[in-house]
C-alpha cells in the first residue's frame, strides 16, 4: 500500500515538474542579447576621422618697405633703372687721360634726375632701345683730374669756376643699344671725342648716327634734360642742385 502512494507521488511531482518547463519560452541561441548600457559611463569608442583645430584669427605680415629717398639724394641709377647698362671709362684707364679718374663702378646721380633719366628709358623700351651710361655724378676730385689733362672749358668744366654739372649730381653721359643684341647704335662719334663730329650738328656724320642721336635727344629733351651743344652724348637735368663736396661712392 505504501509503494503504490509513493510511486503516485513521484509520478505527481514529475508531471508538474514538466509543465512548468514547458510554459517558459526557449531562447534561440542566434537571437542578440541586448545589454542595456548607461550613456554615461560607456567607454569611448576610438575613430579615424581627425579633428580640425580652431581657427585662430592671425594679423596680415607686414613688409617693411624702405623710404622714397629725397630728390637730392644720391641714388645708384640701375637700382631704379634695371633695363639700363654702364661701362664708366673713367673707373679705367681706358679714357682720353689714360689713367682712373675715381674708384667706384657704379654711377650716380641726385634721385630728381634718376625719375626723369627712367621715364626716358621707359620711352625707348618701348622700341627696343636701351640706356648704356658712361659717366654720371663724378667728385670735385675726378672733376680736377680730368681738368689738369685737358685744361679746355669747352670739354671739361674748370673746378671752382665751370657748372661742374657731373659735381651737382644731374648730368650724366650716355648713349642708346639695342635691347634684342645688346648691341650699341650707331652715333656720331664715340665717348669723349674732342671733334667737329661730337657736336650736335649731324650734317657731318652718316644719317643713321645723325637719326639715332637725334632721336636721343628728343627722348631726353621731353623728359626734363637739355643737351650740351659739344658733346651728343651729355644731358644736364633741368633742375639744378648744388656742388656735392663730400659724397663718394668709392666710400660706400
Amino acid at each position: 500500500m505504501m509503494k503504490r502512494f509513493l510511486a503516485a507521488a513521484l509520478a505527481l511531482a514529475l508531471v508538474i515538474g514538466l509543465g512548468g518547463c514547458a510554459n517558459e519560452p526557449q531562447r534561440r541561441e542566434t537571437e542578440p542579447v541586448s545589454t542595456p548600457t548607461n550613456a554615461a559611463t560607456a567607454p569611448s569608442v576610438p575613430t579615424t576621422e581627425q579633428t580640425e583645430p580652431p581657427t585662430v584669427p592671425t594679423e596680415p605680415a607686414t613688409v617693411p618697405t624702405e623710404p622714397e629717398p629725397a630728390n637730392d639724394d644720391f641714388v645708384r641709377i640701375l637700382d631704379y633703372i634695371p633695363q639700363a647698362r654702364q661701362m664708366l671709362p673713367y673707373a679705367t684707364t681706358e679714357n682720353f687721360t689714360g689713367q682712373v679718374i675715381y674708384e667706384f663702378t657704379d654711377a650716380y646721380l641726385r634721385y630728381g634726375a634718376v625719375k626723369k633719366l627712367a621715364a626716358a628709358a621707359a620711352e625707348l623700351e618701348a622700341m627696343g632701345l636701351g640706356l648704356l651710361i658712361w659717366d654720371g655724378y663724378r667728385p670735385v676730385y675726378a672733376q680736377a683730374k680730368l681738368y689738369d689733362v685737358c685744361p679746355d672749358p669747352t670739354y671739361v668744366s674748370p673746378p671752382g669756376v665751370g657748372s661742374q654739372s657731373h659735381c651737382r649730381g644731374r648730368a650724366v653721359d650716355l648713349t642708346l643699344f639695342d635691347l634684342e643684341t645688346g648691341e650699341p647704335m650707331v652715333m656720331p662719334t664715340g665717348f669723349d671725342d674732342f671733334t667737329k663730329y661730337a657736336d650736335r650738328d649731324y650734317n657731318d656724320v652718316s644719317p643713321e648716327a645723325a637719326a639715332n642721336a637725334v632721336l636721343l635727344e628728343d627722348v631726353m629733351q621731353r623728359h626734363g634734360f637739355t643737351g650740351y651743344r659739344a658733346e651728343w652724348w651729355h644731358y644736364t637735368d633741368t633742375d639744378n642742385y648744388p656742388i656735392e663736396e663730400t659724397f663718394d661712392p668709392a666710400l660706400i
